[in-house]
């Protein structure tokens, strides 16, 4: 694949995706990452800070959460706000055509600590993002922050289904995964 082909961002995280499960994160470098995309070592960091963003890189999911929640039904209650971010999120982030990899990607990250920090990290600033654009619904802070993290929690749970046996589409797995939380939040 040459160099001036697209795409560059997509390759790169594919190929430090394969290495990553090949080598192990700590073995591989960003060197070997632009090779096996086949691109130089400069393209890696005019998209990259570092490898580790290759598996985390940009504010986009969280971007896709707040938007989302701004364009919810006005009269949506703040959980049915975050709900539509989920499906949003489905549909942009979390397609069937991107399974495969974030499958990979979830395997590799569960074996390095180092990742699962980082990831851990992303969750909460997702969180963040949620309750931030509830809040700017006019939702009260305890009610913006409680429901961001019933949908963070949701999230999860659905990205766990999704990417791991069950399948699917992500949408229904996030819906399935809030009503499940809302129900146990009712306890």
């Amino acid at each position: 694949m040459g160099r001036w082909e697209p795409n560059a961002p997509e390759r790169l995280s594919r190929a430090a995706l394969e290495l990553f499960a090949e080598r192990g994160y700590e073995n591989t470098t960003v060197i070997d990452i632009a090779q096996r995309a086949g691109l130089t070592k400069s393209t890696f960091f005019r998209h990259f800070q570092d490898k580790r963003e290759v598996l985390f890189g940009g504010s986009t999911l969280a971007g896709v959460l707040s938007d989302a929640v701004a364009a919810a039904p006005e009269d949506a209650a703040p959980l049915e706000a975050v709900g539509f971010a989920m499906e949003a999120v489905g549909r942009e982030a979390f397609t069937a055509e991107r399974r495969e990899f974030s499958v990979l990607r979830r395997s590799v990250i569960a074996a390095h600590p180092e990742l699962r920090e980082r990831e851990a990290l992303k969750g909460l600033a997702l969180t963040a993002a949620m309750s931030d654009a509830l809040r700017g619904r006019g939702v009260p802070e305890l009610q913006a922050r409680v429901a961001a993290e019933l949908g963070a929690l949701a999230m999860t749970v659905a990205y766990e289904r999704w990417s791991g046996a069950e399948g699917g589409e992500f949408g229904e797995a996030a819906r399935r995964a809030l009503e499940e939380v809302r129900a146990a939040a009712a306890l």
